[in-house]
């Protein structure tokens, strides 16, 4: 069974959904890849995780750093599970490249080398938007690219984070 629950956030609304106990999905309206749960028959339920995840979201869009972290369960593939874990490392206020973290993720796996590509494709997927940052994931040369909740929303979260540099740039369309 799962549960659901709004926030409404100076970006755009967003849903979280939960298991009962962990959040499972913290996603935009507008998703990309979760419409379908969104569609679900989820629960409306004001349970105790999405009070946690309320207080994250509120400390955080007031400019302050969360000191704790929702409980969250990952479903995916082992891989995909590996690149959010990492995600988690990419401190507040910093960026780093999808070539990076394929590079560790090869490192990891002592692997010769690991595709960004790949590694983008997992961080798309992402179904913790910004408690797992992959808004803190750019191009090799500054491109702000994909963000399932559109790119104009990661743009808003780097600048919350001060993290948005002089030579970042936007996907010509």
């Amino acid at each position: 069974m799962n549960y659901i629950q709004n926030y409404i956030s100076p970006i755009g609304e967003m849903f979280m959904f939960s298991d009962g106990e962990n959040l499972i999905n913290l996603s935009y309206v507008n998703a990309k890849y979760y419409q379908e749960l969104h569609k679900s028959n989820a629960i409306k339920n004001n349970l105790p995780i999405f009070e946690t995840t309320k207080s994250w979201l509120d400390i955080y869009f007031n400019g302050g750093i969360p000191n704790f972290t929702p409980s969250i369960k990952l479903k995916g593939t082992d891989f995909r599970i590996k690149v959010w874990k990492l995600l988690m490392d990419i401190p507040y206020g910093t960026t780093t490249t999808y070539g990076e973290i394929a590079k560790k993720i090869s490192s990891q796996n002592n692997l010769k080398q690991m595709s960004a590509q790949a590694v983008g494709g997992a961080i798309g997927h992402n179904p913790i938007s910004i408690i797992i940052p992959c808004h803190r994931v750019v191009g090799s040369d500054g491109c702000i690219t994909g963000y399932a909740g559109g790119i104009d929303k990661k743009v808003k979260l780097l600048k919350i984070e001060g993290a948005y540099k002089d030579n970042f740039y936007l996907p010509k369309i």
